[in-house]
């Protein structure tokens, strides 16, 4: 054991004393021209999830979830894209939470994708809105029970005394639950909506001359432009 905590603590200090500066890596894989990015970003947003999805990226519906709250400072968290409807991203989550907070006084958001095995990221930025409860109830339907289950009891960035209380709870509610049908979407959970003014394809290239095409909704039309790196 005293071998196993020497090598620890040896390994523990390379890692600290390591020059962060130094570490970087050369972007080959792929390119990106305006004549591919099209004349509309969703398509091609869509095309490029399709990629990732089909080359077996972890998590390629992950995204960065950015909101400002009342006081203007941001937050980010890690969320999943649960679809996309004509122009619009959405994601599910707990009205009550942290981000519903945020998003109640003031309904804008930054979404970011980071693909790193295909070296592509893509950051879009707009305004966010609760979808219809009807939708709403129609995505919860979908889920897991357990995932229901676990909306319905959990008071989402409410501090808690313990796992224990969280897991009482979830063991009270299954225990009530009659039928799958009875599993009702709780009022405070359900579906948002952002809807994109700027969408931005970024793809890694050699010598750091990253490739950025820019998208901005103006007068009902999308723009494009690039970017320098």
């Amino acid at each position: 054991m005293p071998n196993l905590i020497t090598a620890l603590s040896v390994i523990c200090n390379q890692v600290i004393t390591m020059n962060l500066s130094e570490i970087r890596k050369n972007y080959l894989i792929h390119q990106l021209n305006e004549e591919e990015a099209g004349a509309d970003p969703i398509p091609f947003f869509l095309k490029w999830l399709a990629q990732a999805i089909e080359s077996e990226v972890p998590e390629p519906t992950a995204m960065i979830l950015s909101t400002i709250s009342a006081s203007y400072k941001p937050s980010s968290r890690v969320v999943l894209l649960k679809g996309v409807e004509g122009s619009e991203f959405r994601f599910f989550t707990n009205y009550n939470s942290a981000k519903g907070a945020d998003i109640s006084k003031n309904p804008v958001g930054a979404l970011l994708f980071f693909w790193k095995e295909l070296e592509r990221q893509v950051r879009i930025e707009g305004d966010i809105e609760k979808i219809s409860p009807e939708e709403s109830d129609a995505y919860f339907n979908t889920r897991p029970i357990e995932s229901r289950i676990g909306a319905i009891i959990s008071p989402q960035s409410m501090v808690v005394e313990n796992r224990a209380y969280l897991e009482n709870l979830f063991t009270i509610q299954s225990e009530l639950i009659k039928s799958e049908a009875t599993l009702k979407r709780p009022q405070h959970w359900g579906g948002y909506a952002l809807k994109p003014e700027l969408i931005e394809f970024w793809q890694g290239r050699a010598s750091r001359l990253h490739d950025r095409i820019r998208f901005k909704w103006v007068n009902n039309n999308w723009i494009k432009e690039r970017l320098a790196p």
